[in-house]
């Protein structure tokens, strides 16, 4: 008959005749545990079902435990690995913005605005004047560098609204100088010729000089 011990799960080989028409305790010789094996070879209260079937009965068992822990394992690597990513787009978020622009919006919506350029704007204003007989919107401004590195300035770009909120014109204008350190401030001047009569506000913000090189290109065809 098969003997299988409960505790470790060995497996051993025992004639018939060692356990008796009675059965008898017997001592496993891994683990040192105890049991009592009827004369089926099963253990008490378990005697009905045969030494054979209850080893099946083990050995579905310990492939059950193993599914579930190998899926237990697979399912916190991932949660792991989850949130690890998770912490580093939250922990790395400027990077990741300078790297995809349309990300700023995403971080925006849950409360954690970016800053992708690191500047911020200071005082502005903005005149109205006749350059001989042609209109000129004149904005003038400052910006800070709000990082602890030396920023290559951005573009300003001016956009002009109608009382409705609609865009109506804009224009975009180079940050002197082009490299701005640590702490220091930069200024900007953008000069709209023939500025909409509709023109109601305006409204400021950065964009990488190419972005302003395109815009201007496709307004000059």
């Amino acid at each position: 008959m098969i003997l299988t011990c409960p505790e470790c799960e060995t497996q051993y080989f025992a004639d018939d005749s060692t356990i008796g028409e009675s059965g008898r305790t017997v001592k496993c010789a891994t683990c040192g545990h105890s049991w009592f094996v009827g004369p089926e070879g099963a253990k008490q209260g378990e005697a009905s079902l045969g030494a054979h079937e209850t080893y099946r009965l083990k050995v579905r068992e310990r492939r059950r435990r193993k599914s579930r822990n190998a899926a237990f394992s697979a399912w916190t690597a991932t949660a792991a690995a989850a949130l690890v990513i998770v912490a580093g787009l939250l922990l790395f978020r400027g990077e990741v913005v300078k790297r995809w622009p349309e990300s700023a919006s995403t971080y925006a919506s849950i409360g954690m605005p970016v800053n992708r350029f690191g500047l911020e704007f200071l005082e502005t204003e903005a005149e109205r004047f006749f350059d001989g007989t042609t209109p000129i919107l004149e904005v003038r401004g400052a910006v800070r560098n709000t990082t602890t590195r030396t920023v290559t300035a951005p573009n300003v770009r001016v956009i002009l609204l109608d009382d409705q909120g609609v865009r109506v014109a804009e224009a975009f204008a180079p940050i002197s100088p082009s490299a701005i350190p640590e702490d220091a401030t930069a200024i900007f001047t953008a000069r709209i010729e023939n500025p909409p009569f509709e023109s109601f506000e305006l409204e400021l913000g950065f964009v990488p000089a190419d972005t302003a090189l395109a815009a201007n290109g496709s307004q000059t065809q």
